[in-house]
Protein backbone atom coordinates (compact mmCIF):
# COMPACT_ATOMS: atom_id res chain seq x y z
CA UNK A 1 0.00 0.00 0.00
CA UNK A 2 1.34 3.45 -0.95
CA UNK A 3 1.65 6.27 1.56
CA UNK A 4 -0.95 8.99 1.77
CA UNK A 5 1.88 11.54 1.92
CA UNK A 6 2.46 11.36 -1.82
CA UNK A 7 0.32 13.27 -4.33
CA UNK A 8 -3.33 12.58 -3.64
CA UNK A 9 -6.11 12.57 -6.17
CA UNK A 10 -9.69 11.33 -6.20
CA UNK A 11 -8.95 10.13 -9.74
CA UNK A 12 -5.99 7.99 -8.77
CA UNK A 13 -4.67 4.85 -10.43
CA UNK A 14 -5.35 1.44 -8.87
CA UNK A 15 -3.02 -1.51 -9.38
CA UNK A 16 -4.60 -4.94 -9.79
CA UNK A 17 -3.09 -7.81 -7.78
CA UNK A 18 -2.65 -11.35 -9.03
CA UNK A 19 -1.32 -14.23 -6.93
CA UNK A 20 1.32 -12.98 -4.45
CA UNK A 21 4.54 -15.00 -4.59
CA UNK A 22 3.56 -16.68 -7.87
CA UNK A 23 4.33 -13.83 -10.28
CA UNK A 24 6.78 -15.95 -12.31
CA UNK A 25 4.16 -18.63 -13.06
CA UNK A 26 1.14 -16.36 -13.00
CA UNK A 27 0.12 -17.22 -16.57
CA UNK A 28 -0.05 -20.92 -15.74
CA UNK A 29 -1.82 -20.39 -12.43
CA UNK A 30 -4.40 -18.19 -14.12
CA UNK A 31 -5.32 -20.82 -16.73
CA UNK A 32 -7.80 -22.73 -14.52
CA UNK A 33 -9.28 -19.45 -13.24
CA UNK A 34 -9.88 -18.18 -16.76
CA UNK A 35 -11.10 -21.60 -17.90
CA UNK A 36 -13.69 -21.57 -15.11
CA UNK A 37 -14.90 -18.18 -16.28
CA UNK A 38 -15.16 -19.30 -19.93
CA UNK A 39 -17.02 -22.49 -19.00
CA UNK A 40 -19.35 -20.44 -16.78
CA UNK A 41 -20.20 -18.06 -19.61
CA UNK A 42 -20.82 -20.92 -22.07
CA UNK A 43 -22.83 -23.01 -19.59
CA UNK A 44 -25.05 -20.16 -18.43
CA UNK A 45 -25.59 -18.98 -22.01
CA UNK A 46 -26.78 -22.47 -22.96
CA UNK A 47 -29.18 -22.62 -20.00
CA UNK A 48 -30.56 -19.17 -20.86
CA UNK A 49 -30.99 -20.16 -24.52
CA UNK A 50 -32.79 -23.40 -23.61
CA UNK A 51 -35.21 -21.64 -21.25
CA UNK A 52 -35.86 -18.90 -23.80
CA UNK A 53 -36.54 -21.23 -26.74
CA UNK A 54 -38.39 -24.12 -25.05
CA UNK A 55 -42.11 -23.30 -24.55
CA UNK A 56 -42.36 -26.03 -21.90
CA UNK A 57 -40.06 -24.07 -19.57
CA UNK A 58 -42.50 -21.27 -18.81
CA UNK A 59 -43.14 -22.01 -15.15
CA UNK A 60 -42.12 -19.35 -12.58
CA UNK A 61 -39.30 -21.61 -11.35
CA UNK A 62 -37.59 -21.55 -14.76
CA UNK A 63 -38.21 -17.84 -15.24
CA UNK A 64 -36.48 -17.20 -11.91
CA UNK A 65 -33.71 -19.57 -13.04
CA UNK A 66 -33.23 -17.50 -16.20
CA UNK A 67 -32.88 -14.41 -13.97
CA UNK A 68 -30.26 -16.24 -11.89
CA UNK A 69 -28.38 -17.24 -15.04
CA UNK A 70 -28.51 -13.65 -16.36
CA UNK A 71 -27.04 -12.35 -13.07
CA UNK A 72 -24.28 -14.97 -13.28
CA UNK A 73 -23.43 -13.82 -16.80
CA UNK A 74 -23.38 -10.23 -15.58
CA UNK A 75 -21.04 -11.17 -12.74
CA UNK A 76 -18.68 -12.95 -15.15
CA UNK A 77 -18.76 -9.96 -17.50
CA UNK A 78 -17.88 -7.68 -14.57
CA UNK A 79 -14.88 -9.66 -13.31
CA UNK A 80 -13.47 -11.37 -16.42
CA UNK A 81 -12.08 -8.26 -18.23
CA UNK A 82 -9.71 -7.25 -15.42
CA UNK A 83 -8.58 -10.89 -15.02
CA UNK A 84 -7.64 -10.99 -18.70
CA UNK A 85 -6.04 -7.55 -18.42
CA UNK A 86 -3.86 -8.64 -15.49
CA UNK A 87 -3.05 -12.29 -16.19
CA UNK A 88 -2.65 -12.26 -19.97
CA UNK A 89 -1.89 -8.68 -20.94
CA UNK A 90 0.20 -7.89 -17.86
CA UNK A 91 -1.54 -4.53 -17.39
CA UNK A 92 -2.13 -3.72 -13.73
CA UNK A 93 -3.32 -0.11 -13.92
CA UNK A 94 -7.02 0.70 -13.61
CA UNK A 95 -8.36 4.28 -13.53
CA UNK A 96 -10.63 5.38 -10.71
CA UNK A 97 -13.77 5.66 -12.87
CA UNK A 98 -13.39 2.15 -14.30
CA UNK A 99 -12.65 0.76 -10.85
CA UNK A 100 -15.75 2.41 -9.36
CA UNK A 101 -17.89 1.18 -12.27
CA UNK A 102 -16.62 -2.39 -11.87
CA UNK A 103 -17.27 -2.23 -8.13
CA UNK A 104 -20.85 -1.12 -8.76
CA UNK A 105 -21.62 -3.90 -11.25
CA UNK A 106 -19.96 -6.65 -9.18
CA UNK A 107 -21.94 -5.77 -6.06
CA UNK A 108 -25.16 -5.09 -8.02
CA UNK A 109 -25.13 -8.48 -9.77
CA UNK A 110 -24.28 -10.17 -6.47
CA UNK A 111 -27.32 -8.55 -4.85
CA UNK A 112 -29.48 -9.51 -7.85
CA UNK A 113 -28.39 -13.13 -7.49
CA UNK A 114 -29.13 -13.08 -3.77
CA UNK A 115 -32.59 -11.59 -4.40
CA UNK A 116 -33.38 -14.19 -7.08
CA UNK A 117 -32.36 -16.99 -4.71
CA UNK A 118 -34.82 -15.58 -2.18
CA UNK A 119 -37.58 -15.42 -4.81
CA UNK A 120 -36.84 -19.02 -5.79
CA UNK A 121 -37.08 -20.10 -2.15
CA UNK A 122 -40.57 -18.64 -1.77
CA UNK A 123 -41.48 -20.06 -5.18
CA UNK A 124 -40.65 -23.54 -3.85
CA UNK A 125 -42.66 -22.86 -0.69
CA UNK A 126 -45.73 -21.84 -2.68
CA UNK A 127 -45.35 -24.85 -4.99
CA UNK A 128 -45.27 -27.22 -2.00
CA UNK A 129 -47.81 -25.38 0.16
CA UNK A 130 -50.49 -24.84 -2.49
CA UNK A 131 -49.64 -26.72 -5.71
CA UNK A 132 -53.18 -26.47 -7.14
CA UNK A 133 -53.12 -22.65 -7.10
CA UNK A 134 -49.41 -22.29 -7.84
CA UNK A 135 -49.89 -20.79 -11.31
CA UNK A 136 -52.61 -18.43 -10.09
CA UNK A 137 -50.51 -17.15 -7.15
CA UNK A 138 -47.43 -16.61 -9.33
CA UNK A 139 -48.56 -15.51 -12.81
CA UNK A 140 -45.98 -14.19 -15.25
CA UNK A 141 -46.90 -10.60 -14.41
CA UNK A 142 -46.13 -11.19 -10.71
CA UNK A 143 -42.82 -12.86 -11.60
CA UNK A 144 -41.89 -9.88 -13.79
CA UNK A 145 -42.69 -7.46 -10.96
CA UNK A 146 -40.56 -9.49 -8.54
CA UNK A 147 -37.66 -9.45 -11.02
CA UNK A 148 -38.00 -5.70 -11.52
CA UNK A 149 -38.09 -5.13 -7.75
CA UNK A 150 -34.91 -7.21 -7.31
CA UNK A 151 -33.12 -5.20 -10.00
CA UNK A 152 -34.26 -1.83 -8.63
CA UNK A 153 -33.19 -2.80 -5.09
CA UNK A 154 -29.73 -3.83 -6.31
CA UNK A 155 -29.26 -0.54 -8.17
CA UNK A 156 -30.53 1.65 -5.31
CA UNK A 157 -28.43 -0.12 -2.67
CA UNK A 158 -25.24 0.15 -4.74
CA UNK A 159 -25.65 3.57 -6.32
CA UNK A 160 -24.47 5.57 -3.25
CA UNK A 161 -21.18 3.62 -3.08
CA UNK A 162 -19.45 4.99 -6.22
CA UNK A 163 -20.90 8.46 -5.62
CA UNK A 164 -19.52 8.65 -2.08
CA UNK A 165 -16.17 7.25 -3.19
CA UNK A 166 -15.68 10.26 -5.45
CA UNK A 167 -15.58 12.45 -2.34
CA UNK A 168 -12.69 10.47 -0.84
CA UNK A 169 -9.00 11.13 -1.33
CA UNK A 170 -6.64 8.35 -2.43
CA UNK A 171 -2.90 8.10 -3.03
CA UNK A 172 -2.04 8.78 -6.66
CA UNK A 173 -1.18 5.06 -6.97
CA UNK A 174 -2.97 2.47 -4.82
CA UNK A 175 -2.54 -1.31 -4.83
CA UNK A 176 -5.69 -3.43 -4.65
CA UNK A 177 -5.93 -6.76 -2.84
CA UNK A 178 -7.54 -8.54 -5.80
CA UNK A 179 -7.74 -8.46 -9.59
CA UNK A 180 -10.99 -6.48 -9.38
CA UNK A 181 -12.42 -3.60 -7.36
CA UNK A 182 -14.53 -4.09 -4.23
CA UNK A 183 -16.06 -1.48 -1.94
CA UNK A 184 -14.32 -2.67 1.23
CA UNK A 185 -10.96 -2.82 -0.55
CA UNK A 186 -11.25 0.75 -1.84
CA UNK A 187 -12.26 2.09 1.57
CA UNK A 188 -9.15 0.52 3.08
CA UNK A 189 -7.00 2.46 0.62
CA UNK A 190 -8.62 5.87 1.20
CA UNK A 191 -6.80 8.66 3.01
CA UNK A 192 -10.07 10.37 4.01
CA UNK A 193 -12.61 9.60 6.71
CA UNK A 194 -14.68 6.61 5.53
CA UNK A 195 -17.24 6.39 8.35
CA UNK A 196 -20.15 7.38 6.10
CA UNK A 197 -18.98 5.00 3.39
CA UNK A 198 -18.67 2.18 5.92
CA UNK A 199 -22.17 2.86 7.26
CA UNK A 200 -23.65 2.92 3.75
CA UNK A 201 -21.85 -0.32 2.91
CA UNK A 202 -23.09 -1.99 6.09
CA UNK A 203 -26.70 -0.92 5.44
CA UNK A 204 -26.38 -2.16 1.86
CA UNK A 205 -25.21 -5.62 2.98
CA UNK A 206 -27.82 -5.89 5.74
CA UNK A 207 -30.69 -5.04 3.38
CA UNK A 208 -29.45 -7.43 0.70
CA UNK A 209 -27.38 -10.46 1.67
CA UNK A 210 -28.33 -10.29 5.35
CA UNK A 211 -32.07 -9.90 4.77
CA UNK A 212 -32.14 -12.43 1.93
CA UNK A 213 -30.29 -15.15 3.85
CA UNK A 214 -32.62 -14.70 6.83
CA UNK A 215 -35.74 -14.92 4.67
CA UNK A 216 -34.37 -17.94 2.77
CA UNK A 217 -33.88 -19.67 6.12
CA UNK A 218 -37.44 -18.73 7.09
CA UNK A 219 -38.81 -20.05 3.80
CA UNK A 220 -37.10 -23.42 4.32
CA UNK A 221 -38.44 -23.57 7.86
CA UNK A 222 -41.93 -23.07 6.41
CA UNK A 223 -41.25 -25.66 3.73
CA UNK A 224 -40.11 -28.17 6.36
CA UNK A 225 -43.19 -27.50 8.47
CA UNK A 226 -45.42 -27.98 5.43
CA UNK A 227 -43.67 -31.19 4.40
CA UNK A 228 -43.94 -32.65 7.91
CA UNK A 229 -47.71 -32.18 7.64
CA UNK A 230 -47.81 -34.56 4.68
CA UNK A 231 -48.89 -38.05 5.67
CA UNK A 232 -46.82 -40.26 3.36
CA UNK A 233 -43.00 -40.50 3.64
CA UNK A 234 -42.89 -40.97 -0.14
CA UNK A 235 -44.63 -37.63 -0.56
CA UNK A 236 -42.14 -36.08 1.90
CA UNK A 237 -39.24 -37.14 -0.31
CA UNK A 238 -41.02 -36.04 -3.49
CA UNK A 239 -41.72 -32.59 -2.05
CA UNK A 240 -38.22 -32.11 -0.64
CA UNK A 241 -36.64 -33.36 -3.87
CA UNK A 242 -38.00 -30.28 -5.65
CA UNK A 243 -35.88 -28.11 -3.32
CA UNK A 244 -32.56 -29.95 -3.61
CA UNK A 245 -31.28 -27.98 -6.63
CA UNK A 246 -32.14 -24.64 -5.07
CA UNK A 247 -30.65 -25.59 -1.70
CA UNK A 248 -27.40 -26.60 -3.41
CA UNK A 249 -27.26 -23.27 -5.24
CA UNK A 250 -27.88 -21.36 -2.00
CA UNK A 251 -25.02 -23.19 -0.27
CA UNK A 252 -22.72 -22.66 -3.26
CA UNK A 253 -23.54 -18.94 -3.19
CA UNK A 254 -23.19 -18.25 0.54
CA UNK A 255 -20.53 -20.73 1.78
CA UNK A 256 -17.59 -19.32 -0.29
CA UNK A 257 -18.45 -15.83 0.97
CA UNK A 258 -18.42 -17.14 4.54
CA UNK A 259 -15.11 -18.93 3.97
CA UNK A 260 -13.53 -15.81 2.47
CA UNK A 261 -14.75 -13.71 5.38
CA UNK A 262 -13.20 -16.13 7.89
CA UNK A 263 -9.94 -16.28 5.92
CA UNK A 264 -9.65 -12.47 5.83
CA UNK A 265 -10.03 -12.33 9.61
CA UNK A 266 -7.76 -15.24 10.51
CA UNK A 267 -4.92 -16.00 8.09
CA UNK A 268 -5.13 -13.52 5.24
CA UNK A 269 -1.58 -12.20 5.73
CA UNK A 270 -0.08 -15.64 6.38
CA UNK A 271 -1.40 -17.08 3.10
CA UNK A 272 -1.93 -14.14 0.71
CA UNK A 273 -2.06 -16.35 -2.40
CA UNK A 274 -4.78 -18.50 -0.80
CA UNK A 275 -6.75 -15.37 0.10
CA UNK A 276 -6.57 -14.12 -3.50
CA UNK A 277 -7.54 -17.56 -4.86
CA UNK A 278 -10.53 -17.73 -2.50
CA UNK A 279 -11.54 -14.20 -3.48
CA UNK A 280 -11.54 -15.20 -7.15
CA UNK A 281 -13.34 -18.50 -6.59
CA UNK A 282 -16.10 -17.00 -4.44
CA UNK A 283 -17.18 -15.03 -7.52
CA UNK A 284 -16.44 -17.76 -10.09
CA UNK A 285 -17.76 -20.92 -8.42
CA UNK A 286 -21.50 -20.00 -8.30
CA UNK A 287 -21.71 -19.13 -12.04
CA UNK A 288 -19.82 -22.36 -12.80
CA UNK A 289 -21.87 -24.67 -10.59
CA UNK A 290 -25.37 -23.27 -11.14
CA UNK A 291 -25.83 -24.66 -14.69
CA UNK A 292 -24.16 -27.94 -13.69
CA UNK A 293 -26.48 -28.45 -10.72
CA UNK A 294 -29.62 -27.67 -12.70
CA UNK A 295 -28.55 -29.82 -15.68
CA UNK A 296 -27.97 -32.74 -13.33
CA UNK A 297 -31.06 -32.25 -11.19
CA UNK A 298 -33.65 -30.92 -13.66
CA UNK A 299 -35.06 -33.40 -16.16
CA UNK A 300 -36.88 -30.58 -17.99
CA UNK A 301 -33.65 -28.65 -18.55
CA UNK A 302 -31.91 -31.76 -19.90
CA UNK A 303 -34.82 -32.53 -22.19
CA UNK A 304 -34.90 -28.93 -23.40
CA UNK A 305 -31.18 -29.04 -24.16
CA UNK A 306 -31.50 -32.33 -26.06
CA UNK A 307 -34.47 -30.97 -27.97
CA UNK A 308 -32.51 -27.87 -29.05
CA UNK A 309 -29.49 -30.01 -29.98
CA UNK A 310 -31.58 -32.44 -32.03
CA UNK A 311 -33.34 -29.55 -33.76
CA UNK A 312 -29.96 -28.06 -34.72
CA UNK A 313 -28.88 -31.40 -36.16
CA UNK A 314 -32.08 -31.65 -38.17
CA UNK A 315 -31.61 -28.08 -39.50
CA UNK A 316 -28.00 -28.81 -40.50
CA UNK A 317 -28.87 -32.08 -42.23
Amino acid sequence: MFSCNISISSHSIFLLTGFPGLEASQHWVSIPVNLICVVSIVGNSIILFVIRTDPVLREPMYIFLSMLVASDLGLCASTFPTMVQLFWLGARELPFDLCAAQMFFIHAFTYVESGVLLAMAFDRFIAIRDPLHYAAILPHSAVAKVGAAILVRAVLLNLPGPILLRNLLFPHISELSHCYCLHCDLMGLACSDVQINSLVGLVSILFSLGLDSSLITLSYALILRTVLGIASPEEWLKALNTCVSHLCIVLIFYLPKLGLSVLHRVEKHSYPALAVLMANLHFLVPPLMNPIVYCIRSKQIRQGFLKCFQQKRVDVS
